[in-house]
């Protein structure tokens, strides 16, 4: 019998070691992009009338996936009459429950595809693939189901008042969320009667395309959707063309300007969806663990590609250390690398431009005298990527504090009072979004009232639903997309 003293065997883990994720990328078997995209006009995929393509990258590899159509003025009029033929001879006439149903279509077509459209946008856009298939296709699909309810409903939408189609949309969308945009701008046009020219972004225009092959399939009536690609003088073609009636952008806020500017005197209705600077506030009672998290979804979502990230973070001085300490731990538990890896949290920036405008912010923080920690992961050899970053000691008038970055930068400051935070956090250009972390619903409804942000999300940050309105305020923009105000920007309302 062996002796009672004798040691057993014991084993010891090493928890101060890495823990490192086993590779799991998505497939792209059953993705098949064409070599080359032709324009959507009028039913029809049509050559470019100048005969010119340009490229479209992976910013993950920077190889290139497809060759797209560069329209001029002269696609972009043939694309504008083929809009205003079908409103006039088809869509106009159409009953409002037929319009419905294939709207309904393009949804039910989406989420069949919906794999393959994940897969295209993180390739095209560089975003993670969680992102794409959880997120992205899923709230598209989701704006069309729900615009599609709407479309026979107007009067109940609208009572008591006088509503009508405009006629001619022209649509013009960003990088960031190339397929949720173009479901945000199509989706409720269709539904309110009008018919549509979009532009993509040129960096980002292929889920684009496949939308329109869905468009194509569904049988909607030729013309009623056309799809144009180019750089930013087929967006001025569009936004200066005499018959067309309403123009929605989402882009930059100089550009906002430069649209608003075109269109004044013309008659043309016009929504801007801009840039933001958004404020995210966590008082000493809030939920630290959970306000970590919400911080970290806040401005690294989509490698902070967002207009409403969560960029300015205000911490009550009392658990600044905390968060701050929980915040930087975090930071290093984040995944950058191959987009298409389930495993990646962060992937890669959209493009050559944007990342080069980042790494300016970054070495601008460091020359204002702001202390910069940045994640400790590894990154890789090729391709746009660059680590979570956040900047403590921040200044109030810091051109990092001020100014759009749009990457996965983010500032921090301190406050000790609620009228000192809301005096900061509207102390900006900016009034897109703001987010606020607190355990008192009274605090919360007093803030929603003084913060000039368009969304005010309380104990989370960057949730969105089709019912939902998005917009802002100041620079950030006018008008309203989701929800019954998104729809109302695509009607003539006459009370």
């Amino acid at each position: 019998m062996a002796k009672k003293d004798k040691q057993q065997k014991t084993e010891s883990f090493d928890f101060n070691g890495g823990w490192d994720y086993s590779p799991s990328p998505e497939s792209v078997s059953h993705v098949k992009l064409k070599a080359r995209y032709d324009l959507y006009i009028d039913g029809k995929f049509v050559a470019p009338n100048s005969g010119k393509y340009f490229q479209s990258t992976n910013p993950a590899t920077e190889k290139v996936l497809a060759e797209v159509a560069h329209a001029n003025e002269a696609d972009v009029d043939k694309a504008v009459k083929a809009a205003r033929k079908a409103y006039e001879a088809v869509w106009s006439k159409l009953s409002a429950k037929e319009r419905g149903k294939y709207i309904y279509r393009i949804a039910r077509l989406m989420q069949e595809r919906a794999r393959e459209l994940a897969v295209v946008e993180t390739l095209d856009a560089g975003k993670t693939i969680r992102e794409s298939r959880d997120v992205d296709v899923p709230l598209a699909c989701n704006h069309f189901f729900y615009y599609a309810g709407w479309a026979d409903k107007l009067e109940y939408a609208f009572p008591n008042q006088k509503v009508s189609s405009l006629g001619v949309a022209g649509q013009i969308i960003p990088w960031n969320f190339p397929l949720l945009m173009a479901a945000w701008k199509i989706a409720p046009a269709l539904a309110a009667g009008n018919t549509v020219v979009l532009k993509p972004a040129e960096t980002t225009p292929l889920t684009a395309m496949l939308l329109a092959e869905i468009i194509h399939e569904s049988g909607l009536p030729a013309g009623v959707v056309n799809i144009v690609t180019g750089y930013g003088g087929t967006g001025a073609a569009i936004v200066n063309h005499d018959d067309v009636n309403k123009i929605a952008f989402t882009g930059s806020t100089n550009v906002g300007k430069i649209i608003q500017k075109a269109i004044a005197g013309t008659g043309k209705k016009l929504t801007l969806e801009l840039g933001g600077k958004s404020a995210n506030i966590v008082f000493e009672d809030a939920p630290i663990d959970q306000a970590v998290e919400g911080i970290v979804n806040g401005i690294f979502f989509n490698q902070g590609h967002v207009c409403c990230a969560g960029s300015r973070l205000f911490v009550q001085e009392s658990v600044a250390n905390e968060v701050i300490r929980k915040l930087k731990d975090r930071l290093d538990t984040l995944y950058v690398g191959d987009p298409l890896d389930k495993n990646t949290d962060i992937g890669a920036i959209n493009s050559k431009e944007q990342y080069d405008t980042i790494q300016k912010y970054i070495e601008i923080g460091k020359q204002e005298g702001a202390e910069m920690y940045e994640s400790t992961c590894s990154i890789p050899k090729n391709g746009l990527f660059i680590r979570p970053t956040l900047f403590t000691d921040v200044a109030q008038s810091s051109r990092i504090a001020q100014e759009e970055i749009f990457g996965p930068v983010l500032t921090i400051q301190t406050f000790r009072t609620i009228d000192e935070v809301i005096q900061k956090a509207n102390n900006s250009p900016y009034g897109l979004a703001a987010g606020v972390w607190t355990d008192k619903g009274s605090r919360i409804f007093n803030l929603t009232a003084k913060l000039r942000a368009g969304v005010v999300w309380a104990n989370t940050y960057n949730k969105f639903d089709p019912t939902s309105p998005f917009g802002g305020y100041k620079e950030s923009g006018f008008g309203r997309e989701g929800g019954l105000q998104g729809l109302g920007a695509y009607l003539k309302i006459e009370r």
